[in-house]
């Protein structure tokens, strides 16, 4: 079965634009992955300043390659306005991994 992992982004509110525009310029790197099965950028409504970025993978070794290749150069680069990197919107981070081990979805109509 997949495997999903969830990264916790703690997100002060006034960051909050800023990281769902950098996520919406991400012009789907992560979709061309080998391996890759979903993707999904979670928004708190209440109760919490942690966004959860949601992506499932079929394997561990998938996830492991895209983190040391696409992911790691995506956030090696990115000079901003005066040659410097953006400074992180979030202030915080968490990553979580788990096992797909029961599923479901909608029944054909």
């Amino acid at each position: 079965m997949s495997i999903v992992k969830i990264n916790a982004l703690t997100v002060p509110a006034e960051q909050r634009e800023t990281l769902e525009k950098r996520f919406a310029a991400r012009a789907g790197a992560v979709e061309s992955s080998d391996g890759f099965e979903w993707f999904e950028l979670l928004k708190p409504l209440e109760g919490t300043d942690q966004y959860l970025v949601y992506t499932r993978w079929r394997s561990e070794a998938d996830f492991q390659a895209w983190m040391e290749g696409p992911m790691k150069a995506a956030h090696q680069g990115g000079a901003g306005e005066g040659g410097e990197r953006p400074k992180p919107a979030a202030s915080g981070s968490q990553v979580w991994t788990f096992e797909v081990v029961q599923q479901a979805g909608p029944k054909p109509a």
